[in-house]
Formats: structure tokens, C-alpha cells, sequence
């Protein structure tokens, strides 16, 4: 702590305006190069499936250790991160999880005749997730620590962006580099990004001396008294248990589309590659759009809550409403172009609404937690996150054996309308004066 107090001192005054610059770039940095690997590997399922002599069982496997990791790690990685302070956990888990994926290339990658069993695997991208569980909570601390309220939902969403940023960059290297260099190459990619990442960490990630701002904020909230309420652990804030559940349910129609969009592209909707390929491009730059937009507008409003359950609810209607379309052309039969022409839209609206919260909604967790309590808080949302992450893979492919696709998107238009009265309502006080007073504080 002392090491950050120190070096917030060498920063202060003006040249503190344009660091935290720098910090949010090392907060996307981080993201970015930790999303090319949860979200990137998947791409490379087919050479994964080949290289490695898997069924679809075991393929299913090990693509959700990765995400079982992440859901398992967080909460003890946020827990860490209060404790110990961003710098030095990210650190840490930058350089672990660049570790583990040099491991995965030296020692369980395919190369000749040697094929590593599925445990190997199994286990390597566990410990991946395991380790890099770490970079979700600590960057986001470190962001919600140098800008203020009335800038962080810009800031949070910004960082939130990496995800799509790095899963696209990731979807775009990783399978041609399976296929022409092996795994070898994969995972070294991904290890050397993170390692490189980290070294931007070392030079700017430091904690400002600034005092938290939560006492302002928590009185005008009703969250309760601001002393009382700073000593007592996020795990046992009830406002917070909602923001991430209602997050981990709205979470399953956006995951729906990203693992099995294309599936229903093609397999119903008869489409092409390159329509299945701009449509998924479309869903993942809209929500990156989005996201920013999201938070900029948010904070100028100070409306939080409100868009967040806006969002779900929009996120139902639209999913009941491609339910609606699905059954309705599955019994009339509609001709390929025009099924596509319906669905394509439908996939990339939904999607875009079903991950337009996501700044938004790690913006509201940190600020009812306080800077100082940010790790453990943005850790149980990324929990909830990552276990939707976990199940929704696996609960898709009965869904379809029981009713095909007109029950898939039922069910996740249910989810989202489950997360309405699940997260928490706006409250009457004017938040956008709110953040007038925590600015002032």
C-alpha cells in the first residue's frame, strides 16, 4: 500500500487527470488479453476435436473448465484484491495465467505422435481459468479507484468492451494458428500477450490517494449509515447479492446467442457462412457500441437501475418474440431467404440488448461496495457471470431434444424476465444528484 501511495504522489495534481488514462488502457489491456483466451480457444473446437483425438463429449469437457475455473476463482481473487490491492493481484495473475498457458504449450500440446490425454487438457485449462480469474475483479477496482462518479459508467463500460474486443481478436488468430502451427502456437500467442500485458501493469497500475467516495453516495442511496455500511463485507449486502444474480440470469440470453447463434443460423435458418460470420460480427460490435453508449448515457442521467432493468425486460420481449417467429416458420415452412432475412436481425437485436448492461451493471456493484470493497463486489458479479458461462452450454442441447428451437428462446426469455424483479428497483432520490455529491466529496 505504501508502494501506491507513494507513486500516486509522483502522479498527483494535473498529470493524475491523464493517468487514469492509462490505468482504464491497462484495465482493457488486461481484459482484452484474458478474453482471447476464455473466449478465443472455443474457436478453435474443431482442430481442438482433431489435435487432440476428443469426442464431443469430452470437447464439451474441456471447453468448460475454462469457465468453471473463472466461476470458482473470483470471489477468493476479489477477496484477495481488497485485501491486498489491484496492482499487485493483477500482477500476480497476469503473469500466472501467461505461466500456465507457456505450461500448456510446452506440456500439453499435440505435437508428432505425442497426443496428451484429456485430463491433461482438462486440468491445464482449469488452471488457466483458475489463475485468470484474477484479472476481472482487480482491473476493475483499479478503474473504479482513479475516475469518480459521474465517469465510471463510461469507464466501467470501456473496460467491459475488451471482452468482445479480445474474444473477436482471438476468434481471428487463434484457429488459423491451430491450423497451420498447432497448439504450440495457440497457447504461446496467448502467454505472451498476457505477459506482455503485465508489464504495462508494472509501469502505471498504481492507487490514487483520493479518499472513497461512498460515504456521500450511501447516504443519499439509503443504503444505510456510510461507516456502518464501509465495514460491512459485500458478501453480506443484500443490493449487491441482486445486482449480480439478476446479472447471472440476464447473462443466459446473451450467452445463448454467443455459443449457439451460428447452430440456429444454420441449422434452422438455412443460412450461408458469411451470413452466419456478419451477423455474429454485427451482434458482437453492436454490443461493444452498446456498451460504451451505455454508460456514457447512464452516467449523464445518473439511471443505473432503471437501464438495467430495462434491459431485461426489452431482452424478454425481443427472445419471446424470435420464439414466436421460430415456431410460427417451423409450421408454415418458410423459405430459406426469407427465414433468414427474419432471424438474422432478430439474433443480432437480441443479442445487442442481452449485453448492453454489462459496464453498467459492474459499475452499480462497485459503487454500493466502495472503492476500497470494489474487488470482492465486482467478483461475486463475475461469479454469477461466469457460472451462466458454465450451465447454459450445457442446458441448450436438451432443450432441443425436448422442443427444439421455439423452447431454447422461450426458456431464455423467461431468464431475462426473472431478472426484473431481481434486480434491485431505482430508488426516488435523484441519482444524477448523487453523483454531484460524490464528485464533491
Amino acid at each position: 500500500m505504501a508502494d501506491g501511495l507513494a507513486a500516486s504522489g509522483q502522479i498527483a495534481g494535473g498529470r493524475a487527470a491523464s493517468h487514469r488514462w492509462k490505468v482504464l488502457g491497462v484495465g482493457f489491456a488486461a481484459n482484452a488479453s484474458f478474453s482471447a483466451a476464455f473466449s478465443g480457444i472455443p474457436t478453435t473446437a474443431v482442430y481442438l476435436r482433431s489435435g487432440y483425438h476428443l469426442g464431443n463429449d469430452g470437447l464439451g469437457l474441456v471447453l468448460g473448465m475454462l469457465g468453471l475455473g473463472i466461476a470458482v476463482s473470483e470471489l477468493p481473487w476479489g477477496l484477495l484484491t481488497d485485501r491486498w490491492g489491484d496492482r499487485r493481484v493483477l500482477l500476480l495473475g497476469l503473469l500466472s495465467t501467461a505461466a500456465a498457458l507457456g505450461g500448456l504449450a510446452l506440456f500439453a500440446a499435440p505435437s508428432g505422435s505425442h497426443v496428451p490425454g484429456l485430463t491433461t487438457l482438462a486440468l491445464g485449462l482449469l488452471l488457466v481459468g483458475l489463475l485468470g480469474g484474477s484479472v476481472n475483479g482487480s482491473s476493475g477496482r483499479a478503474v473504479m479507484a482513479w475516475f469518480r462518479e459521474g465517469e465510471r459508467g463510461l469507464a466501467m463500460s470501456i473496460r467491459q468492451t475488451a471482452v468482445p474486443a479480445g474474444g473477436g481478436l482471438g476468434a481471428l488468430l487463434l484457429p488459423a494458428l491451430a491450423s497451420r502451427f498447432g497448439f504450440v502456437s495457440v497457447y504461446a500467442v496467448l502467454a505472451l500477450a498476457c505477459a506482455i500485458t503485465s508489464v504495462f501493469a508494472w509501469r502505471w497500475l498504481h492507487e490514487p490517494t483520493r479518499p472513497d467516495s461512498r460515504d456521500a453516495y450511501a447516504a443519499r442511496r439509503g443504503v444505510g449509515r456510510a461507516a456502518h455500511a464501509k465495514s460491512r463485507s459485500p458478501l453480506r449486502e443484500i443490493g449487491i447479492w441482486r445486482v449480480a444474480l439478476g446479472a447471472g440470469a440476464l447473462c443466459v440470453p446473451q450467452l445463448a446467442i454467443v455459443t449457439f447463434g451460428t447452430v440456429f443460423l444454420h441449422d434452422f435458418g438455412r443460412a450461408g457462412v458469411l451470413t452466419i460470420s456478419v451477423t455474429m460480427a454485427a451482434v458482437q460490435a453492436g454490443a461493444a457500441i452498446a456498451r460504451v453508449w451505455s454508460g456514457r448515457w447512464t452516467d449523464r442521467r445518473g439511471n443505473r437501475r432503471s437501464y438495467m432493468r430495462g434491459c431485461s425486460l426489452l431482452t424478454a420481449v425481443l427472445f419471446a418474440a424470435l420464439a414466436l417467429a421460430t415456431g410460427v416458420a417451423g409450421m408454415h415452412h418458410a423459405a430459406t431467404t426469407v427465414a433468414t432475412m427474419i432471424f438474422a436481425p432478430m439474433i443480432v437485436l437480441g443479442g445487442v440488448s442481452a449485453s448492453a448492461w454489462h459496464g453498467v451493471a459492474f459499475t452499480e456493484l462497485a459503487t454500493l461496495a466502495g472503492t476500497n470493497r470494489a474487488g470482492t463486489a465486482l467478483a461475486i458479479g463475475n461469479t454469477c457471470v461466469f457460472l451462466s458461462l458454465f450451465l447454459t452450454p450445457l442446458a441448450i442441447p436438451p432443450l432441443l431434444s425436448l422442443g427444439s428451437w421455439p423452447v431454447v428462446w422461450a426458456v431464455t426469455s423467461l431468464c431475462a424476465l426473472i431478472a426484473l424483479p431481481v434486480l434491485p428497483r431505482a430508488l426516488r432520490n435523484d441519482e444524477a444528484g448523487v453523483a454531484r455529491t460524490c464528485d464533491a466529496a
